[in-house]
């Protein structure tokens, strides 16, 4: 399947913690989630540009399936990330943080993101 394209996100879940897992603050969690998110995808290959719309700011990343590549977050940082296909339609990242699968349905998006337990020392990362 080629991903280029427009896609509205239709439903998400445990967005709270997936923004949690990348340093966003809370109040910007309360913004985010409630607002519309337009994801546009340009597909060369394995070499991919993904632009996520949210609201009035704009996240652009490139990555190339499979190798490991430095993404950044609506937080601003810069995390480390490998991207692959799953099946026909699933783009998933995975990061140390945790995973995300979004899944493309005509124009349609659903995203499903699980968060990793880090440990350290004997203490769980929350």
């Amino acid at each position: 399947m080629d991903f280029s394209g427009q896609y509205e996100l239709q439903s998400q879940e445990n967005v709270e913690l997936f923004m949690e897992a990348l340093g966003v603050p809370d109040d910007m969690i309360e913004k985010i989630k409630n607002l519309k998110r337009v994801t546009k995808i340009v597909q060369n290959g394995e070499d991919f540009i993904v632009a996520i719309q949210t609201g009035d700011q704009m996240l652009v990343n490139n990555f190339t399936l499979g190798q490991e590549t430095h993404v950044q977050t609506p937080a601003g940082e810069k995390i480390k990330a490998v991207m692959n296909l799953e099946g026909e339609n699933k783009l998933v990242v995975k990061a140390r943080d945790f995973t995300s699968i979004a899944e493309f349905n005509g124009d349609q998006l659903t995203n499903a993101v699980e968060r990793h337990l880090i440990r350290a020392c004997g203490f769980n990362h929350f």
